[in-house]
């Protein structure tokens, strides 16, 4: 049986706006424009002074990953609460966007798409996050992007999952600062592996291992939150926004 079709975004695209909202409160829902047809995204809006815009990209599609999953709202909201304009997305066949799966090759082409939307809308250095799937694959996108001068690698899988394996070696000649944090209990990489593969990439970098916590951060989200907005804040040299909502 063929899948029912998608409900069209027209609409969206043509409210889509191309100036920041006033409000630093504001979240925005539109399509931006990716490789496959348009993709289903929200804009957490940041402080007018932000020096600076972040991405967050979600796990694997196929398992339920969306933009709305909670480990990627809560790094959301580390950045956002620092005054980022936060854009998160939903990659090609999830939610409303168009498309269908593409094993994590046609993704990266999502994240690019991405980049460049926050690129022509706010023309700031670009923080990257990314939570496994979406870590992954985001990565091979923004290590290279002369505009993403950090990276955020949340529950990082090493372990093959369905007919996928993740090589890292992208990483070796990767010189911007990267946090790594993932679980004790982490389900798709041990803490060993994890150590190791940071052994083999250049500095600046940090690998932060919460006690007690799977893949999923269950129960352990905030130290989660806490951690990515900490070494933001000191990486960037950004104080947190009074004016963003908690």
């Amino acid at each position: 049986m063929s899948p029912p079709a998608r409900k069209s975004p027209t609409l969206c695209v043509r409210c889509t706006l191309n100036h920041v909202p006033d409000s630093p409160n504001a979240i925005r829902s539109f399509f931006l424009s990716g490789p496959a047809g348009p993709l289903e995204a929200l804009l957490n809006a940041g402080s007018p002074e932000a020096k600076y815009a972040a991405l967050v990209c979600h796990p694997h599609p196929l398992y339920g990953g969306t933009l709305h999953n909670k480990v990627v709202f809560h790094a959301m909201k580390g950045l956002n609460g620092l005054g980022l304009p936060t854009l998160r997305f939903n990659f090609r066949g999830a939610g409303l966007s168009h498309g269908e799966h593409d094993h994590g090759s046609g993704e990266i082409d999502d994240v690019r798409a991405a980049l460049d939307w926050l690129d022509h809308e706010f023309h700031l250095p670009i923080v990257f996050a990314g939570f496994s799937f979406g870590a992954a694959t985001g990565l091979r996108a923004a290590c290279p992007d002369a505009r993403v001068p950090a990276l955020i690698s949340l529950g990082t899988p090493i372990s093959p999952i369905d007919d996928r394996s993740y090589d890292y070696g992208f990483l070796g000649t990767c010189t911007k600062p990267k946090l790594f944090v993932s679980g004790s209990r982490d389900q798709y990489a041990s803490t060993a592996r994890l150590e190791s593969l940071l052994a083999s990439l250049p500095e600046p970098k940090k690998l932060v291992i919460i006690e007690a916590a799977d893949h999923f951060f269950e129960g352990r989200l905030r130290e989660m939150r806490e951690t990515v907005e900490n070494w933001a804040r000191e990486t960037l040299q950004v104080q947190s926004a009074q004016n963003i909502s908690p």
